[in-house]
């Protein structure tokens, strides 16, 4: 995550640049993913695969009333800004109670954030009919070796729980290799 970070402190710091959050970025890596493996944005109806043209992304969110998932609709088709706004939209809405049926409704893919939570990696439950979800972990200051040489780096845990009557396990190690190319060198647009 040492270059999400990097372009997280530099839109920070442009003026006039809206809140971007790691999981604005994470969202856009999984995007970018969704988009080369497009049975992880499907779902099973009868014995049919149903993969869906455009992805809804289901962000879940932690009340005190309990967990609600809104859903940024067309996330494949806004950049990395767009998707920030988006998604603080919808935090806001839902922390004040406010969030329509349909903002809640269709999504084709979610992703679950425990990271602030200082969980490492955890589990996430299958949120049906979606075929995926991505489980985030706490991003984490950690020593690696990079060119033979020990160094510290900020890393971050992902899971994924996906049906397998949907896609296999090779399938879903391909696509969280495609989000981890993405995190590691990620794209503002």
């Amino acid at each position: 995550m040492s270059r999400a970070t990097l372009l997280r402190e530099k839109l920070l710091q442009k003026e006039a640049t809206d809140h971007v959050s790691y999981t604005d970025i994470i969202i856009k890596a999984t995007v970018d993913a969704l988009k080369q493996h497009l049975l992880l944005n499907s779902r099973l109806e009868g014995d049919a695969i149903k993969i869906f043209e455009k992805i809804h992304m289901g962000v879940a969110i932690a009340l005190d009333q309990g967990l609600i998932v809104p859903v940024i609709r067309d996330v494949d088709e806004k950049p990395l800004l767009e998707i920030a706004r988006a998604s603080r939209t919808l935090i806001e809405k839902a922390r004040r109670g406010a969030l329509t049926l349909s903002e809640v409704a269709g999504g084709t893919f979610t992703i679950t954030n425990l990271g602030s939570f200082g969980v490492d990696v955890f589990t996430p439950i299958l949120n049906p009919p979606q075929s995926a979800i991505l489980a985030v972990g706490r991003i984490a200051e950690k020593p690696v070796v990079v060119d033979s040489a020990i160094t510290i780096r900020r890393l971050m845990p992902l899971s994924l729980s996906f049906d397998h009557r949907v896609c296999d396990g090779a399938e879903a190690a391909r696509f969280l290799q495609r989000v981890k190319a993405c995190l590691e060198d990620p794209a503002e647009n």
